[in-house]
Order: C-alpha cells, then structure tokens, then sequence
C-alpha cells in the first residue's frame, strides 16, 4: 500500500501535511477527475447515416475540450442570423473560434468591422483592402478597407430540436 500512496503523491493527486506520516494525507486541490468533466460524454460507437451497419457498442468518451484543443485561446459563440447557411452555420449554432488575428482567404472569421459591429463571414484579401462574404446569397459582401479579425471558426455546434 505504501507503495501506491508514494505513486499518488509523485502524481500530484495526494499532499502529505508538514510533520506527518506517509499514511496521513489528503486530495490535492488541483485535480480533475476525468469522469466529473461536463465536456465529457460517453461515445456508445458508430451509425450509419447510409446504408445500415452493425451495431457495436464501444466504451469510448469524446471530450470537447480534447476535439477543439488549439495553441490558441479558444471561445464559442452564439450565432444569431441566417448568412452562413451555405456553410451549415445556422441561426442559434454555437461557433468554436480560435481566437487569431489573421487569417487565410476563405476561412470563416469573426470580423470586427471600422464601425464598431462584429460579424462572422468567409475572409478573403483583395485589392485595397478585403472582402467578407456571406454563405447565402440573399447578402452582399462587405468590402472594407481593414477588418480585425477577432478569430477563426473551428468548429460548429448545434443542438438538435426535433
């Protein structure tokens, strides 16, 4: 036993108090059980979006925080319109945004614009300035001088309402 309480503390899950036996220990604050993570969920396998396929059950878990990881500072926000939906970014969407401040022709960016307003659209660099476009034809681009680009989209998420 003592063997394993030596394993814990290398680990950092257990502390031992000053002046006190090896046995005499408590949790470390600083741990994270990986079951009690809200972005943690049970991935019970695959389905078939085609043709039908046999169903086995696995004992996976998919993590959000371990699907968008990123050198960047990551945020989501919330989509209110209909401009990307050629993209499948639909009104009430949660958009992953690696927050950046460039970003390559055709990417999906969160733009702040000159007049203070910030908008999520397809970033590309023209000729005196860029052009941020919409994915549904009912909007016309914004052409601006510059734009700060505030991130880049790298992920969607949507809560299905049946």
């Amino acid at each position: 036993m003592f063997e394993h309480i030596v394993a814990l503390q290398k680990k950092g899950y257990l502390r031992r108090g000053r002046h006190q036996g090896t046995l005499v220990c408590e949790l470390s604050g600083d741990i994270a059980f990986p079951d009690e993570r809200p972005t943690r969920l049970p991935l019970a396998g695959t389905i078939a979006a085609g043709r039908p396929i046999e169903a086995i059950e696995e004992r996976e878990f998919l993590d959000l925080e371990d699907l968008f990881i990123s050198p960047h500072r990551t945020f989501v926000l919330r989509v209110r319109g209909d401009s990307m939906i050629d993209d499948r970014i639909c009104d009430g969407d949660y958009v992953v945004v690696e927050q950046r401040d460039t970003a390559r022709d055709g990417e999906t960016v969160v733009a702040l614009l000159d007049n203070g307003e910030a908008t999520l659209k397809r970033f590309y660099r023209e000729r005196g300035g860029v052009r941020l476009e919409a994915a549904n034809p009912s909007y016309p681009p914004i052409h601006a001088k510059d734009v700060q680009i505030q991130g880049v989209v790298v992920g969607v998420i949507r809560k299905y309402r049946g």
